[in-house]
């Protein structure tokens, strides 16, 4: 009778572990494709921001470079001679752009860096300049770009595109401009 308890027992043991394992194997199985299908949404979330990083570079001629801690965008957006205001050319890439921030970098800061070309005096560039980067901010806040935290810098005459290019000189126009700089946590 000794033994028959022993192959009884055995056999419960058998059967406990092949329920603990085919329950360890469903639960594998739906760990790897939980983490397919989040490889899969990664993989298409990737591909369409290349596609719209691709878009604002060949509709706009945006220059996009990866940083550190962020991306750079050199949107062509400019200014007239001595005037802050964002013209009404620059608006739907301003809307590309804030939709492109909204969907991949929803909680990201953003940096609007703002440039004036040298005909001023290095302090009123620097308003000057200022004024555009905070207007821009205001109108991408306009196009629904409101949860990420802006900040809007003057930085003048600094780092020109055109070295000495002023008022209606070739080039000029690239210096009046704002950069954008988008910032992960």
């Amino acid at each position: 009778p000794l033994a028959f308890q022993a192959c009884a027992t055995k056999g419960w043991v058998r059967k406990e572990l092949g329920f603990a394992r085919a329950h360890t194997d469903s639960a594998v199985v739906a760990e790897q494709n939980a983490r397919i299908a989040a490889d899969n949404e990664l993989d298409a979330r990737i591909a369409s921001l290349r596609a719209d990083l691709d878009t604002l570079k060949k509709m706009y001629g945006a220059r996009i470079a990866a940083l550190e801690d962020g991306i750079r965008f050199v949107m062509p957006v400019t200014f007239a001679f001595d005037d802050a205001n964002v013209s009404s050319e620059a608006r739907p890439m301003l809307e590309r752009f804030a939709n492109v921030a909204k969907g991949y970098y929803p909680t990201s800061s953003i940096t609007i860096e703002g440039f004036a070309d040298p005909a001023g005096s290095p302090a009123y560039n620097v308003a000057l300049s200022k004024r555009r980067a905070e207007n821009v901010g205001q109108t991408l806040m306009s196009l629904g770009l409101q949860s990420n935290p802006m900040l809007a810098v003057g930085y003048g005459e600094s780092r020109l595109v055109v070295p000495g290019a002023q008022k209606d000189d070739p080039g000029a126009q690239t210096n009046r401009r704002v950069v954008f700089v988008i910032e992960s946590a």
